[in-house]
């Protein structure tokens, strides 16, 4: 049986606390692998938990941007792109292909395939874990001989929300 974030963005839940957790959980895990989690960092990633809607690199640097006003001048692309892969690197966000995009991990504390399912109306995206989808991406590459380094499979649909108010 699948299982989903705790919160599932798609329904009514304290958002506030999805930030705080998933800030709390990257502080943990970089005090625990003794690395830096720089100011930029933080609000890089705070900014991409701000939705369930995953967020592109642009996004992120007019956010980031507007935020620290008189130091807009100095922020430019590869500063965004730089704190991004330094996240993706240490498992707290993740990338979304089909939308060349970024959102939070739910579980940064293990490696996982990444697994969404991505509403294409409100463009809400939920992380959720289901071990035997895992097992047969892996039991598919070992058959081809494949190793297999990651995984990403996007589901693409309307959200229970959409769905509802499109009937």
């Amino acid at each position: 049986m699948p299982t989903t974030s705790r919160n599932l963005a798609y329904r009514k839940h304290d958002h506030a606390r999805c930030i705080d957790d998933a800030l709390s959980a990257a502080r943990k895990l970089c005090t625990e692998r003794a690395l830096r989690l720089t100011p930029l960092r933080e609000q890089v990633l705070q900014l991409v938990w701000q939705s369930h809607k995953p967020l592109g690199a642009y996004a992120i640097l007019d956010l980031l941007s507007a935020a620290n006003g008189a130091q807009k001048l100095r922020l430019a692309p590869p500063t965004v792109y730089r704190a991004l892969e330094f996240l993706l690197e240490h498992g707290l966000i993740h990338r979304v292909n089909s939308l060349n995009a970024f959102i939070g991990c739910s579980q940064p504390h293990a490696h996982h395939s990444s697994l969404f399912l991505i509403c294409r109306n409100c463009e809400t995206a939920v992380e959720i874990n289901d071990s035997a989808i895992a097992t047969a991406i892996h039991t598919a590459a070992q058959q081809a001989r494949f190793t297999e380094q990651s995984a990403c499979v996007e589901i693409a649909g309307l959200c229970p929300n959409c769905r509802r108010d499109a009937a």
